[in-house]
């Protein structure tokens, strides 16, 4: 059984539910992206929509095991199996100690970071996650591991509106490479929907198609479907692989449950080549540095009282070092806006076109990547140039010019001389 599947008797605590109704009436009736929607405070997650990069990682075995597949369907099928484990923990409604979560995660600020890295058996598997974009909000991500040879890279730009339930439509995408094979793999995201809203226990199912194509010349198409009224499991899935001349004839069927097993078949003659069990993959920690050490743009820097707030259950103060952290970030844009200047980002460039990801998009059925790009008007790559001029301003004991005033999170946050050179140190 899914664990997913625990949760459908957990209900609204009490004191709650005339709260969550009122904010119920008020997503129903909103014209517009649901993001910019104040959430109750006893919905909040004491986490960053700009922690969610972790997730692609999370398995780094399963991350660089394309690496050594010599065969490019094999590979492909390697891609698969890795992405489908970046879906349990980012989707679930629990956590891994099988605890309810709470739903609503931070909506990050411009600018926010998230840094960490995984080591284990692997090696060392490094991430840098950037909130580009607020209005439309868009949250750039770049993990690599060197002793492997393999990288992901891309944005994802969520639209989040009412239509019978909350929807999330995720614009974006990302793209694998793969040194030794010089290959690339462009992945679309899934759509997100919300069920149990009515009665607070929400779900989150994934609908609709999604795709991974390699430049070796094989696509994977996947497609989810959710628990109906009667019959069908939650977080069920049919993905095939398919060499992109002949859509109709399949290499390899995987189907079942993202978030429990699925198995893998030939379908020349129907052999069974494994069932996978998610909850066996290993999770090894993700190391972030301590609070006190983090870049003042750093997520759990940033958010730290709000966390602490949340942790406690008082709402009261959540609402408060929330809303200070948003009324700061509204009067940092007034005044960028006055001077004629935009807040600099740190690791990533705004780009007016991805050749490799349109290149892989062609031929997709139902698939534009100028329309998944533009749909929010930016592209933004992982800018290299930048990430070594921080390395090397660290080495040298360089502070950036991006600081805070006062140790709580962005609060009196400053940018000093933008036009610099070190404006992105």
């Amino acid at each position: 059984m899914s664990p997913t599947n625990n949760c459908d008797n957990e209900k609204l605590p009490a004191q709650h539910k005339n709260s969550w109704l009122s904010f119920i009436k008020s997503i129903a009736t909103f014209k517009g992206d649901l993001s910019s929607v104040t959430a109750p405070p006893f919905l909040l997650s004491p986490q960053s929509i700009v922690e969610y990069s972790a997730y692609w990682a999370e398995h780094p075995t399963l991350f660089v095991a394309p690496a050594h597949e010599d065969d490019a369907q094999r590979r492909a099928l390697c891609v698969l199996k890795w992405f489908l484990s970046t879906l349990k923990q980012q989707h679930s409604n629990k956590d891994e100690n099988g605890q309810k979560k709470k739903m609503k995660p931070l909506n990050p600020f411009l600018g926010e970071l998230f840094l960490g890295k995984w080591e284990d058996e692997a090696g060392t598997t490094e991430l840098v996650s950037e909130q580009v974009s607020h209005h439309p909000p868009a949250t750039a991500f770049n993990l690599w591991n060197d002793e492997h040879g393999v990288r992901l890279q891309g944005h994802i730009a969520p639209k989040v509106y009412f239509s019978g339930t909350v929807n999330i439509d995720r614009k974006g995408y990302g793209v694998m490479h793969i040194d030794k094979y010089d290959e690339d793999h462009l992945v679309t995201m899934p759509k997100v929907h919300v069920e149990g809203l009515m009665t607070g226990s929400l779900q989150p199912e994934l609908s609709g198609v999604s795709y991974i194509r390699s430049s070796s010349g094989f696509t994977t198409k996947i497609e989810y479907s959710s628990k109906g009224w009667l019959s069908g499991k939650r977080n069920s899935f049919t993905a095939k692989v398919y060499h992109d001349d002949n859509e109709k004839e399949p290499i390899y069927l995987a189907e079942g449950v993202w978030s429990d097993t699925y198995t893998i078949k030939e379908c020349k003659g129907s052999k069974l080549t494994e069932t996978v069990d998610v909850s066996t993959y290993s999770r090894p920690p993700l190391q972030v540095a301590p609070v006190e050490h983090q870049h003042p743009l750093e997520s759990r820097r940033a958010w730290k009282h709000v966390v602490e707030a949340i942790h406690k259950g008082d709402i009261f103060a959540v609402g408060h070092h929330k809303s200070k952290i948003e009324n700061e970030q509204r009067d940092l844009r007034k005044v960028e806006k006055g001077e004629g200047r935009e807040f600099p980002r740190r690791y990533f460039t705004r780009a007016k076109e991805d050749p490799t990801a349109e290149k892989l998009a062609e031929g997709l059925k139902g698939t534009s990547m100028k329309g998944e790009m533009d749909g929010h008007h930016m592209i933004w790559l992982w800018d290299e140039e930048k990430y070594q001029r921080i390395q090397e301003n660290s080495r040298n004991g360089i502070k950036s010019p991006t600081h805070a005033r006062f140790d709580s999170g962005v609060s009196g946050m400053h940018i000093m001389d933008t036009n610099s050179r070190e404006a992105t140190a």
